[in-house]
């Protein structure tokens, strides 16, 4: 069974930073593409940053150059740096696995709450 469990979220002042950790039950990064998703209020759920199996990342264009994902193998996380905040980055962010990349066998963590206000 994979279990995801994010931390990190805070309240944070505008340009401040913030890093987000996912840990995983086990070892999935060999075989799972990992991401970050976030959902604003009144707003969809939407993709802020991808790792993949092959180690590619890609970026929302809003994130770019302030957002950093990585992954450490030894401890079975993943975590994203946020850098440069601002008020629009406000969201819960989740953490995805997704099995071969193929989207038919997915797990989300549970959330954490990131909120960005002077």
């Amino acid at each position: 069974q994979v279990t995801l469990v994010e931390s990190g979220g805070a309240s944070v002042q505008p340009g401040g930073s913030l890093t987000l950790s996912c840990r995983t039950s086990v070892f999935i990064f060999s075989t799972h593409d990992m991401g970050w998703y976030r959902r604003g209020p009144g707003e969809q759920r939407e993709l802020v940053a991808s790792l993949a199996r092959s180690g590619a990342t890609s970026f929302l264009d809003s994130v770019k150059g302030r957002f950093t994902i990585s992954r450490s193998n030894g401890q079975n996380t993943l975590f994203l740096q946020m850098n440069n905040l601002k008020p629009e980055d406000t969201a819960v962010y989740y953490c995805k696995a997704d099995r071969l990349g193929r989207g038919t066998t997915v797990y989300w963590g549970q959330g954490t709450q990131v909120t960005v206000s002077s």
